[in-house]
C-alpha cells in the first residue's frame, strides 16, 4: 500500500502546485511591461476585453503606458499601443514568429492536419502560390471577378421593372459576393453557368462563420453543436472528384490542386479542407468589407454621387460607352485609376476592421523598441498590435468616429502623410495585417468591392430606408479583421433612367 501510496501523494502535490500557480499568476520579472493579471484565474481580462476592446486597451494605456502585458484566456498578450513603435515589431523575423501561431489556429479550425515533416516542401509551395493572387495574376482573375458580377446582377436584380425593390443590405452583399467569389475561385459546374447548391452551402457557411471565434480560441468543435457536422458538409463539397468536373477554374486554385496531389499522404479529405480554408479566406473578410463601404456610400449621398461621378468621368475618358442595356466592362487599369472609390472603402475598413496582429515570442530576449526603450519578453508570449487604436486615434486622424470619403487623397494624390508626436507615421492603416504576414489576397479583396461599387453606382439608384438606426459593429469577431454589422440594415433599390 505504502509502494503506491507516495506516487499518488507526489503527484496531488505536483496538481496542488500547478492550481496554485494557475490562481496566482504569474508575476512580472524586473524589465518586463507592466502586467494585468485580472481577478479570475486563467481567464484573466479575456471578458473585458472582448466585452470593448479598444476602450479596456485605451483605459489601460491611460494607466500603463504604450507597453503592457495582458493574461488574456491563459494566454499573455503584450500590447504595443504607439504605432511608432510598430516598425520594431513588424522587422522582428527571427525572435518574433507568426507562423507558430496559425499553423496550429488553421489546422484546427478548418479540419486539415498540421502542416509537418511528413509533408515536406508542402508550406514552401501553398507559400509560392499566393503570388497567383497579384501582379499580372492579377488581370485575369479581375475580369472573370466582372463577368461573374454582372452575369448575377443581370439573372437576379437588373430586371426591367424599374420601381423601388427593398432588401437587407447584409444578405445583399453576402448573397452576390459569396457566390460571384466562388465563381472566381473555383469555376463553374460542366453543364451550367451556377451551381445549383450554392444557396446551401452559402447558409452552411455562415453558420460555420458564426462559430469561427470560437475556433480560433481552439473551442472543441464537439462542443459546438452541430458545427462539426456543417464543416464536414463544407469540406465534402470540394473533394477532388466534385472539383475535377468544374471549369474556368482559376489558376490560384488549379495550381494549389496540382499541388496536393503530389503528396499521397495528403487524404482528399485534407485537399478539400485546405481549399475549404480558402473559401473562408477569400470572403470572410471581404463580405463585411463590402456592406461597410456600401453602407458608408449610401448612408452619404453626396459622398455616393461624387464617386459615381468619378466613374463615369474615367469610362469617358477611356471611351467607354454605358448604357443600363449591356454590361459594362471595367479593366484592372480602370479600377486604378478610381482614386476617390478607394479612399472611401479604405476609410470604411478604417472604421469596420478591428484585426489583431500577432507574434509569438520564439525565446526569451530583449525587445528593443526604439532608442531609448527596451523590454523583457519571455518565450511563448504574444506580442500583439492592434491597430483600431491607431484609427481612432485622435492625433493621427481628425474627427476619427467621422466618415469622410475623402480623407486618403490630397491635392488629386493618395495620402499617405499621417502623423504621430510629430512624426510621420510609416504604418497608419492596418486592416490587411502587416510584414510578411499581410493578406497575400488584398489586392484582389481591394478590387472585388471596387467593382461590386461599380456595378451598383452605375446601374442602380440606391437609398436607406427611414426609421432605422445607424449601423453598429459587432464585437464579437474582434481580432480577427472587418467586423460584421450588428444587425442588419434595410435599403431601397431601383434601376437607374439613363
Amino acid at each position: 500500500m505504502s509502494a503506491l501510496l507516495l506516487p499518488l501523494l507526489l503527484l496531488l502535490l505536483c496538481l496542488l502546485s500547478l492550481v496554485l500557480v494557475v490562481l496566482r499568476g504569474r508575476r512580472r520579472r524586473e524589465g518586463e511591461p507592466p502586467l494585468i493579471n485580472g481577478w479570475i484565474p486563467f481567464i484573466g481580462k479575456a471578458l473585458d476585453f472582448l466585452k470593448d476592446a479598444h476602450k479596456f486597451l485605451e483605459e489601460h494605456k491611460r494607466k500603463f503606458g504604450d507597453v503592457f502585458t495582458v493574461q488574456i484566456a491563459g494566454k499573455y498578450m503584450t500590447f504595443i499601443m504607439n504605432p511608432l513603435l510598430y516598425p520594431s515589431i513588424i522587422k522582428h523575423g527571427r525572435q518574433l514568429d507568426f507562423h507558430e501561431f496559425s499553423n496550429s489556429v488553421a489546422p484546427f479550425a478548418f479540419g486539415y492536419p498540421p502542416i509537418s515533416s511528413k509533408f515536406p516542401g508542402l508550406q514552401e509551395q501553398i507559400k509560392r502560390s499566393f503570388l497567383l493572387l497579384q501582379g499580372d495574376s492579377l488581370t485575369p482573375l479581375t475580369e472573370s471577378m466582372m463577368g461573374n458580377l454582372m452575369l448575377m446582377f443581370h439573372q437576379d436584380y437588373l430586371d426591367k421593372e424599374n420601381g423601388w425593390k427593398s432588401a437587407s443590405m447584409y444578405e445583399f452583399c453576402n448573397s452576390i459576393m459569396f457566390e460571384a467569389t466562388f465563381l472566381t475561385m473555383y469555376g463553374k459546374p460542366a453543364s451550367a453557368r451556377r451551381h445549383s447548391g450554392i444557396g446551401m452551402l452559402k447558409n452552411d457557411f455562415v453558420r460555420f462563420d458564426n462559430m469561427f471565434p470560437l475556433l480560433i480560441a481552439q473551442i472543441p468543435i464537439w462542443l459546438l453543436g452541430q458545427t462539426k457536422a456543417i464543416r464536414k458538409r463544407l469540406i465534402d463539397y470540394f473533394l477532388p472528384q466534385r472539383m475535377s468536373c468544374w471549369s474556368n477554374v482559376s489558376e490560384f486554385i488549379r495550381t494549389r490542386s496540382e499541388v496536393f496531389e503530389q503528396y499521397d499522404t495528403l487524404r482528399d479529405v485534407d485537399k478539400a479542407a485546405h481549399h475549404f480554408a480558402i473559401l473562408w479566406a477569400s470572403v470572410g473578410n471581404t463580405v463585411p468589407a463590402t456592406f461597410w463601404a456600401m453602407y458608408y456610400l449610401v448612408s452619404h449621398p453626396e459622398a455616393l454621387q461624387f464617386i459615381r461621378q468619378e466613374l463615369e468621368d474615367v469610362l469617358r475618358l477611356s471611351g467607354v460607352e454605358f448604357s443600363k442595356d449591356k454590361e459594362v466592362t471595367l479593366t484592372q487599369e480602370h479600377l486604378e485609376k478610381l482614386l476617390y472609390m478607394e479612399s472611401a472603402i479604405e476609410e470604411s475598413l478604417r472604421l469596420s476592421s478591428s484585426s489583431m496582429n500577432i507574434r509569438v515570442a520564439q525565446e526569451d530576449f530583449s525587445l528593443r523598441l526604439d532608442a531609448e526603450y527596451s523590454m523583457a519578453i519571455r518565450k511563448g508570449d504574444i506580442i500583439t498590435l492592434y491597430p483600431k487604436t491607431m484609427h481612432l486615434d485622435p492625433e493621427i486622424y481628425e474627427d476619427p468616429e467621422t466618415f469622410r470619403f475623402d480623407r486618403y487623397v490630397q491635392d488629386g494624390q493618395k495620402k499617405t502623410n499621417f502623423y504621430k508626436d510629430g512624426q510621420k507615421l510609416k504604418y497608419y492603416l492596418m486592416p490587411f495585417g502587416s510584414g510578411a504576414t499581410k493578406c497575400p489576397g488584398r489586392f484582389f479583396a481591394i478590387n472585388e468591392v471596387k467593382q461590386f461599387l461599380c456595378v451598383l453606382l452605375l446601374y442602380l439608384d440606391l437609398q436607406l430606408e427611414e426609421g432605422q438606426s445607424r449601423a453598429t459593429l459587432d464585437s464579437s469577431r474582434v481580432g480577427l479583421g472587418v467586423l460584421l454589422p450588428a444587425k442588419d440594415i434595410r435599403f431601397r433599390y431601383r434601376l437607374r433612367s439613363i
